[in-house]
Formats: C-alpha cells, structure tokens, sequence
C-alpha cells in the first residue's frame, strides 16, 4: 500500500502508549489454550470491528464535508488564490495559489520558483502537497517560492482540455511576472498534469525552466505483453464511444469515480480486501493514515464529457501526442520537441498505470538517436525507481524525501546540463562521505549519459503490436461516429440533470463512502460504542491462534483474488491481439504490413540548414574565450570519459561559476552548452587549444587547481579521466602554441560523442 501518513485528521484512537492488538503477552499458563484463546480473540475482533465501523463512518462524513465544497482541497499547506482561471477569457475551473510558508520557513526571493500542478484525474487537488514530505513541503524547505495550480470540483460551462491548456499560459505568465528577475519556473506535473504541463510549456517554452513529469504517460499504445493491460481496455470496449454515451446520460458530465474504478480494478486484492483489512487489523494505530489518504482518494469531481472524450480520443486510443498530430487552436503542434527547456521523467518499474514504456517511448517516437537530442539543443533526463506503485510516485513520504528532495536541490544544474539523454541515478551516501560540503543529504545522484537501447530496454512495442493498436483507434472512429449518428440523440433525449444527479449519489464507488455516514440513522450509536471500546481496549496476544488463523484466511483471499486478476489480464490480453491483430480485421480497417504507423519526424531544409550554420557558429568559438570557457571545457572534457556527471562535481563547477565567473544562471548555461557543442564538433582541437585561451602562467596553474578541486569533489577519478587529466597538465605545462588553421566548416558534424 502506498505510504498515506497524514496528521491533521481527528480521531477517537486510544491515548498514545495504549496496547495495540498483537500486543499482549500471555501467561504461560493461558498460551496454547483454546478455553482462553478463543474468548480473547473474540473480544478483540469485536471491538476492532466496532472501531473499524467508526473508521467507516469518520471516512463517510469526511467524503461528505469534502464534496460539498467546490474547491475543497487535501493541501496541508496554507495558500492564497492569486489568479482564478474562472475569469479567463476562456473560463476554466483551475486557480493559481501563492503556498505560504509554514512559521520558521523562509523563502528567498532570488531562487527559481517551483510551480506544482496537480493531476485532475478522478480526484479532487492536493496531492502534490499532501504532507511535509512532498513536492512542496522540499521546495519550501530549500528557500524556493512555492505556487500551486489546483482546481474546483466542477468544470466551468463548456470547459474544453484546451482551455486548461491554454488558460494555464496565464497562471505561468503570472509566475513569471512575479519574479522577472529569477531562473524560469521549475514546473512539476503530477500524472495528467504531467503531459498537461508539457503541452503548456510547447505554446509558451520561453515561460518555463526544468520541467519534471511524475508517472506521466506520453506513449499511450506502448507497454510489454503480460505487464500493462491497462492499455488493452479501450480496445476491449470497442473505443472511446462509451465515453461519449456516458457524457451524454451524465446529462453533459462525467463522474470521475469511473476513473477511479479503473485503477481500483486493476489491483482486485488490494480493492476489495487488502486495504480494509489492513487498516482493521491495525485500527489501533493507523486509522490516521488510512483517512487521510482516503480524504484524498473519496474527493470525487467531475469532468465536462467533451473534456474526457479528447483526452480518450486523442491520447488514450488515438496515441497522437507523440506523432505530432494534436493542434491548439492558433494551429501550433504539439510537439514534445518544442520544449527548450529540460526535462525530466520520473517513473517506476513498478507502475502498471504509467509504465516506463508509455513514460518514455515518445523519446524513441520523436528523435533519431541521442545525436539527434543533442543537434537541436535539448536535455532529457529520466530517473526510474524499481519499487513503488503509480500512487506512491506522488504521495509517499519516501519518495518525497528521497527522488523530489533530489529534484529540488538539482533543478539548476539540470537546467545547465549539456544537451543530451540522461539517466538520473540516485544512491546512498557512502558511510565514509561524510554528510557536508556538497552532501548534506542522505542521497548522492549521478547524471549517467544513455542511449535509445537503454530506453528499449525498458520495454517497447514490437510493429504487429502497434498495428493492433492502430486498428483500435480506427475501429474506435467507426463506432463513435456511428453512436453520433444513431443513438446519441435518443439518450441525450432520455438525459436530464436530476437522473444525472440521482445516477452520481447512487454510484456504489460514492455509496461505499456515504452509506456510512453519520447522517445515516444507523450509524447514529457507532461513535459512542467506539468510544466505549476504547476504553476498555482488550488486544489479543500476537501468538493466538486464532489470530494465527485468519492471517491465513487472508493470505489465501488475497492469493484467490490475486489468481483472479492474472487469469483475467491474460484474457484480456488474448482476446485483445486475437482480435485487433487479425489481419483480417486490420485488412477491414484498412490497415496493412505497409502501414507507416510511427514515421520518425523528418527535419526539414530549414532544420538542416539550421543545424550547419549552428556548426559553423560553434567552429568559430573553437578558439575564443578566457578562463571561463577554459575551465569549463576542460571540466566537461573530463567527465565525458566516465559519460556521467557527479552531482558533487556538477556543484563545485557551480560554486567556480558564482566566485569565479560571477555569471548568472543563463548565462553558465550557454557557456557549458557553447564548449559542450565545441568538444563535440572536433574534440581534440578543442582541448589542443585550450592552453591558448589562458596563455598566462598563472592562469594555467589556477585552472589546473579549479579543475582538480571540481572532479576530486566526487568519487575518485577513475583511470580515464586521470589519463585526460594528466593529458590537460601537459598540455598547460607546454609552451603557447600559434592557434591551428580552423577545418572547413561543415566538415565534423555535431553530435559525436566527446
């Protein structure tokens, strides 16, 4: 289950040092016998049942309090509302907060503001800030200014997914406007917001520094046969006309609670037992932690039914957002490629929501290779955690102080990293490093250079696979046109908003929430009786038998429910590629061998002619400069023996810029991107040189000291670089040479590997 910790929720557990069950030792006189055993492990499950009907009815009268107000909201931190999208042009249910910092926090002016957007996805907004441990709760305890864009629990009138996507241009002029003089925003988009927040950022990159995406899918169709049958469930449904009949009998609206039905069926055992038993067997002691995870988790909205079947049409069938074939309104592209600014992925192994093949696969849909990232100037850097579940990658407290902490603290020298691919590694501090200097932290990453077939390697469709999902999309056309035509007059005919209304309250998702209620006459007497058994608490023994027992029974429901979804994933992936891979069928829908379903993007004259001039400027820089473009080339040509970067190097060379280069943020970044593309238009030319650019004695000898201080900073050189170290002493210990004839422009293409 996915760590919920929460502390603002009351409650009616026993004062702290009470006994929790399993607790208790017994005499020996009473272990082993079933007289005694059996008595005190029913009194025990009694009073836990009791207690976990009270859990039941705080979380109902919770749910109730939570959906009654429209822009309620599980944030713990305190904010104002400095822009309310509702009085946009185009009204949008989202708003713009200003996070204020709790007593004791300060905030530093001068820092990059960091903007979280939370996910509309069946849920109301929060979870970014959920507790101390959190996006926001790192960025404020690092000094940076915190804003948060967050939304009502029901969609403005006539509200379209680009409205969001294009009001939220104004929430980041906003931003921007209110720190001119501060490195652009670091954007975190949350699930939907993930992919969300990227589309903003193509309509306006000049808006947005790093902007870091947590289990966001972008690849919608990819994903590894007998791993992620989410993506099957379109197909299976016959395309997204469902949806458009569910709008329509919703009078209009789509109850998010169907969303959630979705990821709650995904995992049977942990819906539909595992975690109420969980919190009953521990009703003690983590009745906090499951309602405020659950205040959360029941805060159901809505969505505007035409703002579902975009999303369902374009992204979850049609897959167009990594082909380049979505348009805004003014007829820009969205193109992934567009956004000038890093980014960052964030994904898990262990996420059968947003799997790193749907994470990552537009990076194989939309770039020839790694050189291809490099010659049009972007830096994508990916981080992929092994263990934790779709939900656990924004709300569990772990993961907030290990991978966020790590995203907060690196935003800036992600934002200069040079151009390329990257895989973010984040390890344990060595028990012999010490926590100072650079580390101060429990955590060390490393930036390790990669190519497409570490991307492969996590998974990616084969050709036939993605012809059965193009026969989906098609299949999905055909049948959502001929609902249009035939049947969605006659329902919209039979649709009105109190059967709208009476459908939403009688949905069993919502029912499991409000039926326990403490409006409800037979919920009337459970506070007092819980109550009553807290104060006279008797937990069974650990070593109980019985107790023994129905662990086992749980453990075989569990396992039962667990062989259900296998055999039922399979199924459906059977019955799947048995009918959407026919050639028959895709013959029917006009799709063959032939088909071109992924074309890479081509690049165009003016990219071509674009990227020679840039390899012409860059040719010119070869032998200008001082001692910044020294040292940094130098420092750059060092690392790229490992194909890695050190975060404690990376920090050093940022100190050399702050006390040595006296430069701003923007301009170290064109300086390293400047001597990156150098080292990479003809490598040993560009360290040949590097003793003309500091032809003074001492200068030579300071540039020696700042590079050995920045590369000893991490771990200890390994032989490569030593050997490229030693290479830069000789170097600067021979005497100045007249500079060398440039090569003919055009001749050492960019993108080779330095």
């Amino acid at each position: 289950m996915p760590d919920t910790t929460s502390s603002n929720i009351p409650n009616t557990l026993p004062p702290k040092g009470a006994q929790t069950p399993g607790s208790l030792a017994r005499s020996p006189a009473s272990a082993g016998n079933p007289v005694a055993d059996w008595p005190e492990y029913l009194v025990d499950a009694c009073q836990r049942g009791i207690l976990f009907l009270d859990l039941l009815r705080r979380r109902g009268d919770e749910e109730v309090e939570m959906t009654s107000r429209p822009m309620a909201t599980v944030l713990s931190f305190d904010h104002d509302v400095i822009m309310d999208g509702r009085l946009l042009p185009r009204p949008i249910n989202y708003a713009l907060s200003r996070i204020l910092p709790p007593p004791g926090v300060l905030t530093d002016l001068k820092k990059r503001p960091v903007v979280v957007v939370d996910p509309r996805a069946g849920q109301g907004p929060g979870i970014g800030g959920f507790k101390t441990e959190s996006e926001i709760g790192d960025a404020l305890s690092a000094g940076h200014p915190v804003y948060f864009i967050g939304f009502g629990a029901e969609p403005a009138p006539g509200q379209q997914f680009l409205d969001v996507v294009e009001g939220q241009v104004s929430f980041f002029e906003k931003v921007v406007a209110l720190h001119p003089d501060t490195p652009r925003p670091f954007a975190i988009g949350n699930c939907q917001a993930g992919y969300q927040t990227l589309m903003v950022a193509i309509l306006r990159p000049d808006l947005f520094g790093p902007c870091l995406v947590a289990g966001s899918p972008m690849s919608y169709w990819q994903g590894v046969r007998g791993k992620n049958p989410m993506r099957y469930s379109g197909g299976l449904l016959g395309g997204s006309w469902l949806t458009a009949m569910t709008g329509d009998l919703g009078n209009g609206k789509i109850d998010g609670t169907g969303l959630i039905l979705n990821f709650d069926m995904l995992n049977p055992a942990n819906w539909l037992w595992g975690k109420q038993y969980e919190v009953y067997t521990h009703v003690d002691t983590d009745a906090d932690r499951y309602l405020g995870f659950e205040k959360w988790w029941g805060d159901f909205i809505q969505l505007n039914g035409d703002e579902l079947q975009f999303l369902v049409d374009n992204l979850f069938i049609g897959d167009k957002l990594a082909r380049n074939q979505i348009q805004s309104r003014n007829g820009t592209v969205f193109d992934l490629r567009s956004v000038t600014s890093p980014i960052i992925v964030f994904t898990s192994m262990a996420d059968n929501i947003s799997p790193p093949p749907q994470t990552l696969g537009w990076i194989l849909d939309l770039y020839q290779d790694v050189d291809d990232i490099r010659a049009t100037g972007r830096t994508i850097v990916y981080c992929v955690n092994q263990q934790i579940g779709h939900l656990a990658i924004f709300v569990s407290a772990k993961v907030g102080a290990k991978e966020d902490e790590e995203f907060i603290q690196m935003m800036d020298i992600i934002d200069c990293l040079p151009p390329g691919l990257y895989e973010m590694v984040i390890s344990p501090r060595p028990s012999d490093v010490p926590a100072s200097g650079f580390v101060t932290g429990q955590w060390i990453s490393r930036f390790e250079a990669r190519s497409f077939d570490d991307i492969r390697a996590l998974g990616r469709n084969s050709p036939e696979d993605d012809r059965a999902f193009a026969a989906v999309a098609r299949l999905s056309e055909l049948n959502l046109s001929i609902y249009r035509s035939f049947m969605q007059p006659f329902v919209r005919a039979l649709a009105s908003q109190p059967g709208a209304s009476l459908a939403q309250a009688l949905n069993p998702l919502r029912l499991s929430y409000t039926a326990f209620a403490d409006s409800h006459p037979w919920m009337k007497p459970v506070q007092a009786m819980a109550a009553s058994v807290n104060a006279m608490r008797q937990p069974v023994a650990a070593d109980n038998p019985f107790l023994a027992a129905q662990t086992q029974v749980s453990e075989q429901i569990t396992a039962g429910l667990d062989a259900y979804r296998v055999a039922r994933d399979q199924l459906e992936e059977q019955m799947f590629f048995g009918f959407y891979g026919s050639p028959l069928v895709q013959a029917l829908l006009g799709i063959t061998e032939s088909s071109e379903l992924r074309p890479l993007p081509d690049i165009s004259a003016e990219q071509a002619a674009a990227r020679r001039a840039q390899a012409v400027a860059y040719e010119a820089k070869l032998q200008t400069g001082g001692f910044d473009e020294a040292l940094t080339r130098a420092v750059l040509y060092v690392t790229a023996a490992e194909r890695s970067i050190d975060e404690r190097c990376a920090l050093a060379l940022n100190v050399a810029r702050r006390k040595l280069m006296h430069l701003p943020l923007a301009g170290f970044k064109a300086l390293v991107r400047d001597q990156f593309f150098v080292l990479q238009l003809e490598r040993e030319r560009a360290v040949e040189v590097i003793a003309s650019l500091v032809p003074a004695a001492l200068e030579r000898k300071e540039l020696m000291k700042q590079v050995h201080a920045i590369i000893d900073a991490g771990d200890s050189p390994c032989l490569a670089e030593s050997e490229r170290l030693m290479r830069l002493s000789q170097l600067l210990a021979a005497p100045v040479r007249k500079p060398l004839s440039p090569v003919a422009s055009g001749e050492a293409p960019i993108g080779t590997q330095a």
